[in-house]
């Protein structure tokens, strides 16, 4: 299943000193399900783009995935994920790959 998440930010009033803020934020999700196993693949990246930047200092786009599973604690379902993306476009000083590992704690009704 995929869904995705946008948002853009910009400033339009407070201090006539700080800086202009006007940035933008994509996200999908795309996840396989391997059954009831609890494992899965998933790929989630976080591109983003400040438009305040020059045309070519602007976007950082995330390639990649990982592997998670859902498991018991106990009660207490548990969601972990470890994934990995490389930025093949990045903005000047932005970080060239990015790790992420997540825990999520379920409450299902």
């Amino acid at each position: 299943m995929t869904a995705p998440l946008a948002s853009n930010v910009w400033s339009f009033a407070g201090e006539s000193d700080r800086a202009d803020i006007n940035q933008f934020l994509l996200q999908y999700f795309i996840n396989y399900n391997f059954g009831e196993t609890g494992w899965y693949l998933v790929s989630e990246p976080i591109m983003t783009a400040d438009w305040m930047r020059d045309d070519g200092d602007r976007w950082v786009l995330p390639i990649g995935g990982g592997v998670g599973r859902v498991f018991d604690v106990g009660a207490q379902p548990v969601n972990t994920s470890l994934q990995a993306y490389d930025n093949v476009i990045n903005t000047e000083g932005g970080a060239d790959w990015q790790l992420r590992f997540q825990v999520q704690l379920l409450f299902p009704q």
